[in-house]
């Protein structure tokens, strides 16, 4: 079993007592436990069990305000905003996401929070992904990684973690329903590995499954994920909660190990359940098992209650703008930067005064203070709104302005990005670009003057087609309620810009092997392009990104020398060199490549990273342990993991594209390795794809006969579906508050398009029944007023 970090140790004798509670309750009382109480907490049993709060908190605290009966977007005390987990993996710095992570557990743990439902590391597997600003990578090493780290400093808090959402959930469009396709290897070693990693790292105390289905399964109901990989391979022994509503089959979900169903769907489910423990089909040892770990998490979480604990929020401030200049990215510069004055500088755009520094939805925080970039630089700085920041549009007017403004300045700092209602849980991106008005904007200032530094403030991958324009470009993704100081941190040259690409920012996204199946069919979803997405398809392909993983300009410059592969392969020594004027740090990659192997590989693998610190002018020896299960490979036929023996290269440099010094390791191996041909290009053909998946390719379900889990916009193409939808729309509009800046709307909007049918029974606390579901489906198959109305 996995060792957690300090502050969330194992605690056999806790495990113990919980078994022992359990044990002496009904089934009836079982059932309670392994359903929340209200949308927010567990559920007591009197005298033996307390109640426990879990909220949400990728990059802070969103804990509801007042009761915990309702969704609560809005009303959530006041916390620190960290910058989202695009920025916290750019910094490729392990010990400072660790040290927010400590943060956010010391937040956690004052407001009586027991779990924090966070970090989420889906793979990025497409740039327009809805909540990609919430993950990490394309790289599952550098996503594990990090997220190893967050969990640690938060249980090092005494508070618990959970990873999210597993498994494959890489897509918001039909979120709920979706079918994701996918080879088991490109699933082992793509989509699963860095939850692996960070369970064998820092050992969660919670996972939660997704919404969507994998290979016709829902998550929730998948043996083969919860108990065959995580629990029985992994050895986790956490708690597994569902996402919100994301319960599909109660009987099935709890003999695959999913314990907690969240939020509470006011027993709903019971009565299967009970049949199910009545005619044998799932063992009363399940139910239990599922209880007591729910009892062990309230035991731990009411074990904090005992003691007050203190938070220095303006501490917690000045980390999340270390923590943002540590990601903010220097994609390019001419020597514009850093600025040596703001004298005579004009700053444009109006997300320079009105910042985007969150994503919309679950993770959305409300922040203890907000720093603006004009509010971080002088008074005397002249500003240009630019453009509509609601909408991105511009009006000529709005351009005039800023063209004049800009041609009389001794430099200019362009602030741009979506929109944030673009960039938004429960739908997906519907732009490569930013806005029309907004690129036609750069344009023009770069031409009226070419001392232009364009800041970019988005939520994940996108196409800058303009990017040769300015002197100078700063991708500072959402960083954080202190993203604008850090901004003119990075500016000014007070911090160095110390981020690192976590994702390929390609020329052409149309170009991208995933495009071709993003977000594919409406219930179903084929990953063709298999391990071919990110770097690993940029380096294969020789299709070179616009800017590559890995990179970013430091305000000093760096090289590399003297590899060396450590006898066990376990790490390679490289020296670092600071070859600048100014002390510096910088993020030293080294990637793997098998010189020869009997399956497809890629060009260029990440196997691991450090950061390295040197004063102007020294050298420092950098230690990168090489993560070793990139030496084996999932081998479909024999179902494990089989070493891939021979010759590799070791590759460190600045980026997958900036190698700098090269070595060679051998692996002995006596396994053997099943041979996989390689696919003619990068996406799957019919043919090759039914031989990865060792079977046919399954045909996509149809929107009808409907289903429980038919969604709201599927029905809503009958009569009675759309009075439904209605009815469904107007509770739903009742949540959104008159100052909602569209995100809030444009979430419900989202949600209510993709909302299964069970959900409307799962989610109203007991108001329907599945039977009345039932019923409406029926009806609905029927389309009894569509008969009527067409009579």
């Amino acid at each position: 079993m996995a060792v957690p970090g300090e502050g969330y140790a194992v605690d056999q004798d806790l495990q113990a007592r919980a078994q022992q509670i359990v044990a002496g309750l009904t089934v009836d009382q079982c059932l309670s436990l392994v359903s929340g109480k209200d949308f927010w907490t567990t559920t007591p049993i009197d005298g033996a069990v307390p109640s426990v709060m879990m909220t949400d908190g990728p990059h802070g605290l969103r804990k509801q305000m007042g009761d915990t009966d309702h969704v609560g977007l809005n009303d959530s005390v006041p916390s620190t905003c960290f910058p989202v987990a695009t920025v916290l993996a750019s910094t490729w710095d392990l010990d400072l996401v660790r040290e927010v992570g400590e943060a956010l557990g010391t937040e956690a743990r004052a407001e009586d929070v027991a779990l924090l439902l966070g970090p989420g590391l889906n793979i990025k597997r497409h740039p327009r992904g809805g909540r990609n600003f919430e993950y990490f990578s394309e790289d599952p090493l550098l996503s594990g990684a990090m997220a190893a780290a967050l969990v640690e400093g938060v249980q090092s808090r005494g508070v618990g973690a959970c990873l999210k959402h597993y498994a494959a959930n890489n897509q918001e469009t039909m979120r709920m329903v979706v079918d994701v396709v996918v080879d088991e290897r490109t699933l082992r070693e793509v989509y699963l590995r860095g939850f692996e990693i960070a369970v064998e790292r820092s050992a969660p105390a919670a996972v939660m499954t997704s919404y969507n289905r994998v290979n016709g399964v829902h998550a929730s109901d998948s043996t083969h994920l919860l108990r065959e990989i995580l629990r029985d391979a992994w050895d986790f022994d956490g708690l597994v909660v569902s996402d919100w509503g994301g319960t599909n089959d109660r009987v099935l979900a709890l003999e695959a190990g999913m314990d907690l169903e969240m939020p509470s769907s006011g027993g709903v489910y019971d009565d299967e359940v009970r049949a199910a423990l009545a005619d044998g089909s799932l063992l009363e040892s399940r139910l239990r098992e599922s209880a007591a770990r729910v009892v062990e998490l309230a035991l731990r979480g009411d074990a904090l209650r005992d003691e007050e604990v203190a938070v220095d929020l303006d501490a917690h401030h000045a980390l999340a703008r270390r923590a943002a200049a540590a990601g903010t990215v220097l994609l390019a510069n001419d020597g514009l930067l850093p600025l040596t004055s703001t004298d005579g500088l004009v700053v444009i755009g109006a997300y320079a005064d009105e910042p985007r520094y969150q994503g919309g939805g679950s993770s959305r925080v409300s922040p203890t203070r907000v720093d603006s970039l004009r509010s971080a630089l002088p008074s005397t700085v002249a500003y240009a709104r630019g453009y509509d920041p609601a909408t991105g549009e511009a009006t000529a007017a709005d351009v005039a302005e800023a063209v004049v403004l800009a041609a009389g300045a001794s430099a200019v700092v362009v602030v741009v990005g979506f929109p944030a209602g673009e960039e938004i849980e429960a739908r997906d991106r519907p732009a490569d670009r930013l806005p029309a008005p907004m690129q036609d904007l750069v344009r023009a200032v770069c031409a009226a003057n070419p001392r232009t530094v364009v800041v970019v403030q988005n939520g994940g991958a996108l196409e800058l087609p303009w990017a040769d324009a300015p002197a100078a470009l700063v991708e500072a993704y959402l960083g954080g309620q202190a993203s604008g100081s850090a901004l003119a941190d990075v500016l000014l040259g007070a911090a160095e810009p110390g981020g690192r690409l976590a994702e390929s920012l390609p020329e052409s996204i149309a170009a991208l092997p995933s495009d071709a199946g993003f977000p594919g069919l409406p219930r179903q979803v084929q990953y063709r392009e298999t391990q071919w997405i990110g770097y690993r398809f940029h380096e294969s392909y020789g299709v070179p990104a616009r800017f590559p993983f890995g990179h970013g300009l430091g305000y000093t410059t760096w090289e590399l020398g003297d590899l060396r592969v450590a006898d066990d392969g376990a790490s390679v020594t490289v020296r670092a060199t600071n070859t600048g004027d100014r002390d510096g740090s910088t993020a030293v990659q080294v990637y793997v490549r098998a010189t020869a192997s009997p399956v497809p590989r890629p060009a260029k693998e990440l196997a691991g990273f450090a950061r390295a610190r040197a004063a102007a002018g020294e050298s420092v020896e950098v230690v990168v342990p090489l993560e070793q299960r990139l030496f084996s490979v999932w081998d479909t036929a024999s179902r494990r993991w089989v070493v891939d023996g021979g010759e590799y290269a070791v590759l460190a440099g600045f980026s997958s594209a900036d190698i700098r010094a090269t070595a060679t390791l051998t692996i002995a191996s006596d396994e053997t390795v099943t041979p996989v041909a390689s696919t003619a290009g990068p996406v799957a053909t019919d043919q090759e794809f039914a031989r990865l998946l060792g079977g046919r390719v399954p045909v996509a379900e149809e929107a009808r006969p409907f289903t429980r889990i038919s969604t709201i916009s599927e029905v809503g193409t009958t009569v009675l579906g759309s009075v439904l939808a209605r009815l469904v729309r107007r509770e739903m509009q009742k949540m959104i508050p008159a100052d909602d800046d569209g995100s809030n709307r444009d979430l419900f909007e989202g949600s209510i398009a993709g909302l299964p049918l069970r959900a409307l029974a799962a989610m109203g606390g007991g108001a329907m029944s599945l039977a009345t579901v039932d019923r409406i489906v029926a009806a609905l198959n029927r389309d009894v007023l569509g008969v009527i109305r067409r009579r």
